[in-house]
């Protein structure tokens, strides 16, 4: 597998926590994530331009590194 890095190009790993730097849109819901919120124990996936994690209203999220950084 590859380096997962954020925007910034720090490296990811399982269990850290990622800032939102964009408001975004959740597909298929009504919820819209704002920029600053923190998404706290993300995993890897097997494709190094996204990750998986919780978010505060929905579970099961997948959301791409562009739009992270670490916190």
């Amino acid at each position: 597998m590859s380096d997962v890095r954020d925007s910034n190009g720090n490296l990811l790993k399982d269990g850290d926590s990622v800032t939102l730097i964009k408001d975004l849109k959740v597909k298929g819901t009504s919820v819209t994530l704002k920029r600053g919120t923190l998404v706290k124990n993300i995993r890897l996936t097997d494709d190094a331009g996204e990750i998986e994690c919780n978010a505060e209203k929905v579970k099961g999220l997948v959301l791409k590194t562009e739009f992270l950084k670490k916190a």
